[in-house]
C-alpha cells in the first residue's frame, strides 16, 4: 500500500478506537453509571474511582512486558487485533447493566476490563507511527490521526444522540424505562470498533515467517524489557521524559474519565445535554490536535507544544473547577479542548523520535507505562479526596496538581531531538 494509504488506514483507527473513550469513559457510560447505577452521583464518582485505578494497575503490569514481546515476536498487529477485540465484546456487555445498584460490579467490571484492552491496544498501535511518518512529519501524521480520532468520537456521539439517545419513543423498540436507550450506545461503540478499526490491520501487516516461538518471544521480550529499564539511567532525556508523562498523564487521564460525572453531578447535565457538551467539545479539541500539529513540526517542537498545552490546561483547568455558572463551564470546558488533543499527540511524536526503531514497539510499552503505573493515584487521590470531602468539586481539583508536576519536570527535559 503506498505511503499516503498506510497513513490513512494508520489514522483511522484513532477514529475507531476513540469511541470507547469517549462514550464509554467519558460522556455517556459514565454519567449514567453515577447517575442510574450508582446510589448518588458521589458514591458513584469514588466507585468509578476506584475501577479506573484498577485498571491502571493492570496496564502498569502488562503494557511493557507485552510491547517488549511484540518487538520480538513480530506480532504486533495479532496483538493489536486481540486488544480491539477485547474491548469491543467487553464494551458490548454493558448493554447488560441495568439501572439500579444492583449492577455496580457488572458495569465497573466490564469498563475495566476493556479500558485495559484499549490501553494495552494503543501500545501496539502507536508504536506502528515510526513505520508510516518519516521523522519530520512525526507531529503531522500523529496530530492528523488525533485529530481524526475526535472526528471519530464526534461521529459516534451524534449517532448516540440522534439515533438512540433522543428520539421518544426510542428505535428499535428500546424501553427508555430500562435505560436502554442509553445502554445501546455501549452496543454501538463495540460495532464502530469493529467497523473502522481493520484497514490498520491490513495497511501495516507484521514481518513475514519466520518468527519465533511464542515462548522464545516472551522470554526475549522480558530481557528486552529489563534491558531497556536498565538502560534508562544512561539516556536521562528519556528517563525525565517518562518521569513527566507520568504525572502529566495521570491528570489528563483523570480529567477524560471524570469530566461527564462531575458535568452531570456539579452542574446538572442531564445525558443529552451531556452528549451535547461531549459533541462541543470533540470538535474543539479535533480542531486543536490537527492545528497545533501542525506547529509542532514547523514551529514549536513536541516538547513545546506539551508544555504550552499543560499551561493552558491548567489555567483553564483551575477556572472551570472554581465557576459555578453552567454556561461559564460549557464556554471554559470548550476553550480547554483546544489543548487536550495537542497534549497527548505531542506526546507520542515525541516518544516516537526519541525511541531507537529496533525496538520501538518495547519503548512504547514504557510509554504506556509511564502513563499507567500510577494510573491508579489520580483515580484514588479524586476518590478519596471526593468521598472525605463529600465534594465533586474538591476531588476534581485534584487533578490540577498532577498536571502542574509532570509540565515542572518536563521543563527538565533537554535534547537535541528534532522533535
Amino acid at each position: 500500500m503506498a505511503g499516503r494509504g498506510k497513513v490513512f488506514a494508520w489514522a483511522l483507527y484513532d477514529w475507531a478506537n476513540s469511541a470507547f473513550p469517549t462514550v464509554v469513559s467519558t460522556f455517556v457510560i459514565a454519567a449514567y453509571f453515577t447517575q442510574g447505577i450508582a446510589a448518588d452521583p458521589a458514591t458513584g464518582q469514588a466507585q468509578w474511582g476506584w475501577m479506573q485505578a484498577a485498571a491502571g494497575i493492570a496496564i502498569a503490569l502488562l503494557s511493557p512486558a507485552l510491547g517488549a514481546v511484540a518487538d520480538a515476536g513480530g506480532r504486533r498487529r495479532f496483538m493489536l487485533l486481540c486488544c480491539t477485540v477485547v474491548t469491543a465484546i467487553a464494551t458490548g456487555m454493558i448493554w447488560f447493566a441495568t439501572p439500579g445498584p444492583g449492577s455496580t460490579l457488572w458495569a465497573l467490571c466490564c469498563v475495566g476490563v476493556a479500558t485495559v484492552g484499549f490501553e494495552l491496544g494503543t501500545v501496539f498501535y502507536n508504536a506502528m507511527l515510526p513505520s508510516v511518518a518519516p521523522p519530520e512529519k512525526l507531529g503531522r501524521v500523529s496530530g492528523l490521526a488525533w485529530g481524526l480520532g475526535y472526528a471519530g468520537g464526534l461521529g459516534c456521539l451524534l449517532v448516540a444522540l440522534f439515533a438512540l439517545v433522543q428520539p421518544d419513543p426510542s428505535p428499535f423498540g428500546l424501553d427508555r424505562a430500562a435505560a436502554e436507550h442509553v445502554r445501546a450506545t455501549a452496543v454501538l461503540v463495540a460495532v464502530w470498533m469493529i467497523g473502522f478499526g481493520w484497514p490498520v490491520l491490513l495497511a501495516l501487516p507484521d514481518p513475514p515467517p519466520p518468527r519465533p516461538s511464542w515462548g522464545d518471544a516472551i522470554r526475549r521480550g522480558l530481557s528486552e524489557i529489563g534491558r531497556l529499564l536498565r538502560g534508562l539511567p544512561r539516556n536521562p532525556a528519556m528517563g525525565r521524559f517518562l518521569l513527566a508523562r507520568l504525572f502529566y498523564t495521570d491528570g489528563l487521564n483523570t480529567l477524560f474519565a471524570f469530566g461527564a460525572i462531575y458535568a452531570a453531578g456539579r452542574h446538572g447535565m442531564a445525558f443529552e445535554e451531556i452528549l451535547m457538551f461531549g459533541i462541543a467539545l470533540n470538535i474543539t479539541a479535533g480542531l486543536g490536535a490537527a492545528a497545533i500539529g501542525l506547529l509542532e513540526d514547523r514551529l514549536l517542537g513536541a516538547r513545546n507544544t506539551v508544555l504550552v498545552s499543560l499551561a493552558a490546561i491548567i489555567a483553564v483547568g483551575t477556572a472551570l473547577v472554581l465557576v459555578d455558572s453552567k454556561t461559564a463551564f460549557w464556554a471554559l470546558a470548550l476553550v480547554l479542548g483546544l489543548f487536550m488533543g495537542p497534549a497527548q499527540s505531542a506526546s507520542r511524536s515525541f516518544m516516537a523520535a526519541l525511541a531507537p526503531p529496533r525496538d520501538v514497539t518495547a519503548h512504547f510499552g514504557l510509554f504506556a507505562l509511564s502513563g499507567r503505573i500510577t494510573g491508579f493515584l489520580g483515580p484514588a487521590v479524586l476518590a478519596g479526596v471526593t468521598a472525605a470531602s463529600g465534594s465533586q468539586q474538591a476531588g476534581m481539583a485534584t487533578v490540577l496538581g498532577f498536571l502542574t508536576l509532570g509540565g515542572a519536570i518536563l521543563l527538565t527535559v533537554h535534547t537535541r531531538s528534532p522533535a
